[in-house]
């Protein structure tokens, strides 16, 4: 576009005709699916780990998009990356390569010591990558495409949470999520989470394609896989032939303080992952475009890596120049400005406040994904006083709080936090309107719906 051209053109305020926050909502239910209920509140603008509503209200976003702006709200550079590429090039569709998609894919494959031969696929989001392994998975337990299922069974853990699109809704537990739209693809079970000894028991039939694990479940109030767990599914898994998925969409790209948050729960640090150690297969999203719409499936080893082969899958805008952009932006802030160290000090000290606090009865979470439960059932009401204060926070269940801000989170914010949390939780205490609309998990009711 010319300058010239350009220069003609309305400002984006002209083109959204500026309101006021209830005018925006009231325009808003006119005009959207109620499939999400009603918004908290009209965010028009951020910058950090903070932003404002229409009204001109501040606010620390300790939710961070449910752990998608890893940098937070417009980083300069990631801003002006996804704007130069944007300039230059911004979608060619798959028939053509890019040199940032290109690119990108050799970072993840680098971060997660993959082994000759691997390779990457790219959606626009974590449901999309898990979809894609979800059809790995029965390529593979189908032969390859040679017919009749030789391997029928896949296996998810209760609580898990993988999307909502039908495959991965399939590989979803919750039943509320699941029942108004069956029947749904067929063959996936869901074990006890964490129980070994029922994990064995389902793949000694030697009939199972995949197992699909997160490292620690974030839908259901950030749970950690125990001790140990992921260690023996990788090699019960590879004894019964079955390929093993992680879902690192919440977890991954310096969530916990480490790129992925699998080798830490498996007892691998600080070292090469030897090849017989690692997934078949992970999935990525949320945080990789730090806001920027992109996803990835990482097919490790040569035997994976060919399972979908030309025509087997496809997308229109998976892997476009702008995304993949974005999302190498993300890597290199990450990795030049030494935010795992940071996340993971941050982290810790936040936890061991959170402890101290009256009411709170446990802390979970690696990192910067943190979750926290308390004595009663007033996490609703703690997401409206903290908005009332100035905090946007999330309850993914009636007594659990949990946190994913933006991993530049500084500690005299995480200290802000802190400080207030004995006021909202005595607001909340003394509060006379509970509303279910407020407890903006991933996925309760409609209202906290969240599409991975």
């Amino acid at each position: 576009m010319s300058t010239e051209i350009a220069a003609g053109q309305p400002e984006l305020s002209e083109l959204v005709h500026a309101s006021s926050g209830a005018q925006w909502l009231a325009r808003y239910q006119r005009s959207m699916l109620g499939v999400f209920g009603t918004p908290q509140r009209v965010l028009v603008r951020g910058a950090g780990a903070l932003v404002w509503d229409a009204d001109g209200k501040e606010y620390l976003d300790l939710l961070g998009g449910i752990a998608v702006n890893a940098l937070g709200h417009a980083h300069p550079f990631v801003t002006s990356v996804i704007s130069s590429q944007l300039a230059t090039l911004g979608h060619v569709s798959n028939f053509f390569a890019s040199p940032t998609q290109i690119a990108l894919a050799e970072k993840l494959l680098e971060l997660s010591q993959a082994p000759r031969g691997s390779a990457v696929f790219f959606t626009n989001s974590g449901a999309e990558a898990n979809e894609a392994a979800f059809k790995l998975a029965r390529m593979f337990g189908n032969g390859s495409g040679g017919g009749v299922a030789r391997k029928p069974r896949i296996l998810a853990l209760e609580g898990a949470f993988h999307g909502r699109t039908m495959g991965a809704l399939a590989l979803t537990a919750k039943e509320a999520y699941r029942k108004p739209f069956e029947p749904l693809p067929g063959g996936v079970e869901h074990l006890p989470f964490g129980d070994l000894a029922a994990l064995e028991e389902a793949l000694q039939s030697g009939d199972v394609a995949a197992l699909f694990l997160e490292p620690i479940q974030g839908e259901i109030g950030v749970r950690p896989l125990p001790e140990g767990y992921l260690r023996e599914a990788r090699r019960l898994t590879r004894e019964a032939g079955a390929l093993l998925i992680l879902d690192e969409v919440q977890t991954g790209i310096g969530r916990t303080g480490e790129w992925f948050a699998w080798p830490k729960l498996s007892g691998l640090t600080g070292g090469i992952i030897e090849p017989q150690e690692l997934p078949d297969a992970i999935t990525l999203a949320k945080g990789l475009g730090s806001g920027f719409p992109v996803g990835a499936l990482i097919a490790l080893g040569e035997q994976t890596a060919r399972l979908l082969g030309a025509g087997s899958h496809g997308t229109t805008f998976g892997g476009n120049p702008v995304a993949t952009a974005a999302a190498l932006a993300t890597l290199h802030t990450i990795e030049s400005g030494g935010l795992l160290d940071q996340v993971r000090s941050r982290g810790a000290l936040l936890r061991r406040n959170l402890a101290d606090i009256a009411h709170i009865t446990e802390v979970r979470g690696s990192g910067l994904l943190i979750g926290f439960d308390l004595d009663t059932p007033i996490a609703a009401q703690m997401v409206l006083a903290a908005l009332e204060l100035g905090f946007i926070i999330n309850s993914p269940g009636p007594s659990t709080i949990r946190l994913a801000p933006p991993l530049i989170l500084s500690q005299e914010q995480a200290d802000s936090f802190i400080a207030a949390l004995p006021k909202i939780i005595d607001l909340a205490l003394n509060s006379d309107k509970p509303n279910p609309s407020a407890t903006n998990s991933e996925k309760s009711t409609p209202a906290e719906s969240e599409a991975k």
